[in-house]
C-alpha cells in the first residue's frame, strides 16, 4: 500500500471546524476512568526535556476535587462523542503525526508513545506501517510528537523498526492491525526520557470511557474526543466520535487517567475493522488481547 492509500485509508470526510473544547476534554480523561491497573510493565518517571527541544513540564497543585458521578455522567452524554482541538498538553505531547521523510512530507498516520524498559517504542495501527497481504513495509518514516501548524517542538524522531504480526502480513486479518514502531534517539535521549509514555493495557474490556487524539491529515493540528466505548464483534471495538477523518488511523485510546503523573493507558488504536471505520463518526480498534501483548513482548525485547 503506498503513502497515499495509507493517508486516506477508508475514512473519509472532516468537519468544518472544531467545535468548543469541551473543558479540559472531561479534566483530560481525570473523571473518564480511574487510575487502576497497568499492563506490560510500570508507568516510566516524569517526563524530562531534551537538548534543543521545548521542555514538558508538569505542575501539581494539590487534589483536584474529584467529580461526582451525576457530574460525570452529565458531561459524557452533553458533550461525548463530539470532537475537538487538542490542546497542547503533557498527555497530547505523546501523541504524534507520522510522516514520511519528515515534516516536508504529508503526515498519514497517528501514534503514541507507550511505556518499554528501553523508552523507544511507539503503537499504531498495523495498516499505517505495513500494507498487509500484498503490501510491504513503510519507509523513511518519522515520528513527530506534538506536531502543530508545520512545527516539531519536540523533535522528529526516525522510525528504526516496525513489529507487526505475521498473520496481517498474510491476510490483512483487521484483528490484528496493531502495530509497535522503535524510534531513534534524539539528542542522546530516547523519546520516553523526553515525553513520558502510556501503559499498554491488555484484556480491560470493552466497555471503557476513553480519550482519542489523533491527526486528520487534512490539518495542522491534532483534535480530540471522548466517549464510552462498546464491543463491535469478537475481536473489535466500536466508538462514536465525530470527525475523524483519514490521517487518525492509529490514534491511542486513553483510559484510567492519573492526574499525578498525567498519564494513561492506551486499550486501543484506531484501525482494525474498515481500516478503522468507513466514516468519520464512528471508529474501531482491534481489541487488545494476548496476541497483542505478545507483539508488545516481541518489539520491547521481551519475547521467548
Amino acid at each position: 500500500m503506498t503513502d497515499q492509500q495509507h493517508q486516506r485509508g477508508r475514512r473519509t470526510g472532516v468537519r468544518a471546524a472544531a467545535l468548543a473544547a469541551l473543558a479540559a476534554g472531561c479534566a483530560a480523561l481525570a473523571g473518564c476512568g480511574s487510575a487502576g491497573s497497568t499492563a506490560a510493565g510500570s508507568t516510566a518517571g516524569g517526563p524530562a526535556s531534551a537538548s534543543g527541544a521545548h521542555p514538558v513540564t508538569l505542575t501539581v497543585s494539590g487534589s483536584p476535587r474529584a467529580w461526582s458521578k451525576e457530574r460525570f455522567e452529565k458531561a459524557l452524554s452533553e458533550h461525548g462523542g463530539t470532537f475537538h482541538a487538542a490542546k497542547a498538553t503533557t498527555s497530547n505531547a505523546r501523541v504524534g503525526a507520522i510522516f514520511s521523510q519528515g515534516v516536508d512530507g504529508d503526515h498519514f498516520c497517528t501514534a503514541s508513545v507507550v511505556h518499554s524498559a528501553a523508552g523507544d517504542l511507539l503503537v499504531t495501527a498495523a495498516h499505517c506501517v505495513h500494507g498487509g497481504q500484498g503490501g510491504s513495509y513503510g519507509s523513511d518514516l518519522v515520528f513527530v510528537p506534538d506536531y502543530r501548524d508545520g512545527s516539531a517542538p519536540d523533535g522528529q524522531w526516525p522510525v528504526t523498526r516496525i513489529v507487526v504480526d505475521p498473520r496481517w502480513i498474510s491476510s490483512s486479518d483487521p484483528d490484528l492491525d496493531v502495530a509497535f514502531v522503535t524510534v531513534g534517539q534524539v539528542g542522546g535521549r530516547s523519546i520516553e526520557q523526553v515525553l513520558g509514555g502510556n501503559t499498554l493495557g491488555i484484556d480491560k474490556g470493552f466497555t471503557k470511557v476513553v480519550q482519542i487524539t489523533g491527526y486528520p491529515s487534512t490539518a495542522s493540528a491534532p483534535i480530540s474526543c471522548f466517549n464510552r466505548t462498546t464491543q463491535q464483534s469478537q475481536y473489535q471495538m466500536r466508538i462514536a466520535c465525530t470527525g475523524f477523518p483519514g490521517g487518525t488511523s492509529g490514534s491511542p485510546w486513553l483510559t484510567s487517567f492519573d492526574r499525578t503523573t498525567r498519564t494513561g493507558t492506551v486499550i486501543g488504536v484506531i484501525g482494525g475493522y474498515q481500516q478503522g471505520g468507513d466514516t468519520a463518526d464512528v471508529s474501531y480498534s482491534p481489541y487488545f488481547d494476548a496476541d497483542v501483548q505478545t507483539l508488545y513482548n516481541e518489539a520491547a525485547g521481551q519475547g521467548s
